[in-house]
């Protein structure tokens, strides 16, 4: 029972249909709500319907099959298992029920155990007593129709004269009726216990005209007679009515002319309690079911063909949406666009004289810099430059590199290198003014040609990179 959150019991009755709804609490079911919807208007889908909710909150509908279709059957097998009970009814189903096997759908309800009288020297047997419900598959296809026009696709399918059975609780042997409606005709369930053991169950119908004592003597008489003709009818049986006030009135009146006999009324249990009864058993009892396999398979199908659809839908509504957002920010983005692109063109002809201007600054700029670099560079040279040394000739190239070559005594060489060196690491200001590790092509190379040695290397100003920069 506790897989289940809710459930719900329709009961199609004669003057409108009636809903009962359940929420799961402390191992059983309690009323949420009840209602009561005309004939002529469709069942509430709220709280009926499933939903994907019902996913992870499972949601049982049960409806009550009409008491015209259901036949039942009291048997007496040996106390075993469920699938072993249920099993021996299957062998002997042809046995039990009025129809071909073929043309209905059964179930069984276990109400109960008790020892049978040792036979001989056998020793006392242990027997279960078993209520077989059997509907023809018929009936059942028409009413599961008319369900699934109302929008209720049930779960299982019951009685509630089960429950009205595991509600009085006999303590005394005897006959119990309970009025009923069977096609419009007033009739009453008969459920005959002997020995603390429910014997039979029959039904028993009041004609609409005529002599309606004699007529229910009659039948009452019949199945008396087949009890003793089976052996569990021992004595005369007591006579009690479960019926409501309205009932009670009709069927005592005519019980106490027919029969002639006390007849002891009671109130049977409210239609609320009969639900939350079936919601209970019903949720217990999972490998029984009066609802044919092929109905369940369909209507699982149909709830997950019901929720693919429905998230199809709800994406595609929020697709929807959001191509509707995303139209409306690339509009409003078009807008600002637009606005800004006038604003560009009011200002591009100012933009395009402000790069101009910039460019021919920069040019002037660079101008200036390689003027003065040349001239710094020549300075540096000319200050650094030993005595002894002939510098024959100065190039400057590229607004940064500087050549120098020239000639020195052939005993002079060390001033050339340390002349090299000593320009190389010349600072202004705190800032290197040469790259101080030459590259391939500025290396000190000198030749020597007699007493004469021609010298030649270059430098890299790094003053005009960085203001380059």
């Amino acid at each position: 029972m506790s897989r289940w959150n809710s459930c719900n019991i329709l009961h199609v009755a004669p003057d409108a249909k009636r809903v009962w709804q359940f929420d799961a609490k402390g191992g059983g079911f309690a009323l949420n709500r009840e209602l009561r919807v005309a004939h002529a208007e469709k069942l509430p889908a709220k709280g009926i319907a499933k939903q994907w909710s019902s996913l992870w909150q499972p949601k049982l509908n049960i409806a009550w099959l009409p008491a015209e279709n259901v036949f039942l059957r009291v048997v007496e097998l040996p106390a075993s298992t469920f699938e072993e009970t249920l099993s021996m009814v299957e062998l002997q189903l042809e046995k039990f029920s009025p129809l071909p096997v073929t043309q209905i759908v059964w179930t069984m309800q276990v109400i109960g155990t008790h020892t049978a009288p040792a036979k001989g020297d056998a020793a006392p047997e242990s027997l279960q007593t078993v209520i077989v419900v059997v509907v023809e598959r018929k009936d059942v296809e028409e009413f599961l129709g008319r369900l699934e026009k109302e929008g209720f696709l049930a779960d299982r399918l019951e009685t509630p004269m089960l429950d009205q059975l595991a509600a009085i609780a006999p303590t005394d042997d005897g006959a119990w009726l309970f009025p009923l409606s069977l096609g419009g005709q007033s009739a009453a369930l008969v459920a005959w216990w002997f020995g603390g053991v429910l014997r039979n169950l029959s039904f028993v119908t009041l004609p609409a005209a005529g002599d309606r004592a004699q007529e229910l003597k009659a039948q009452l008489s019949h199945l008396a007679w087949s009890g003793e003709l089976e052996g569990w009818l021992t004595a005369a049986p007591k006579w009690h009515l479960v019926a409501d006030p309205v009932n009670a009135t009709e069927w005592e009146n005519v019980l106490r002319a027919a029969l002639n006999e006390t007849i002891s009324v009671s109130a049977p249990p409210a239609p609320a309690e009969l639900a939350a009864g079936t919601a209970k058993r019903a949720a217990s009892a999972e490998k029984s079911n009066l609802l044919p396999p092929e109905f369940t398979a369909q209507y699982h199908q149909q709830f997950v063909d019901r929720l693919w659809l429905r998230g199809l839908a709800y994406t595609g509504l929020a697709y929807a949406v959001f191509l509707v957002i995303y139209f409306c920010a690339v509009s409003v983005l078009n807008f600002h666009t637009t606005g800004v692109e006038s604003q560009v063109a009011a200002i591009s002809n100012d933009y395009t004289n402000a790069l101009q201007l910039k460019a021919r600054f920069g040019v002037l700029q660079e101008r200036q810099q390689l003027k003065y670099a040349a001239l710094d560079a020549w300075q540096l040279v000319a200050q650094q430059m030993p005595l002894g040394i002939a510098l024959g000739r100065f190039s400057f190239a590229n607004g940064q590199s500087v050549q120098l070559s020239g000639q020195v005594n052939a005993d002079d060489i060390s001033k050339i290198i340390d002349f090299n060196d000593a320009i190389r690491k010349v600072k202004v200001n705190g800032q290197q003014i040469f790259n101080p590790v030459p590259d391939t092509t500025d290396q000190l190379t000198y030749r020597t040609s007699g007493n004469q040695d021609s010298w030649n290397f270059g430098l890299q100003l790094m003053r005009v990179e960085a203001e380059a920069e």
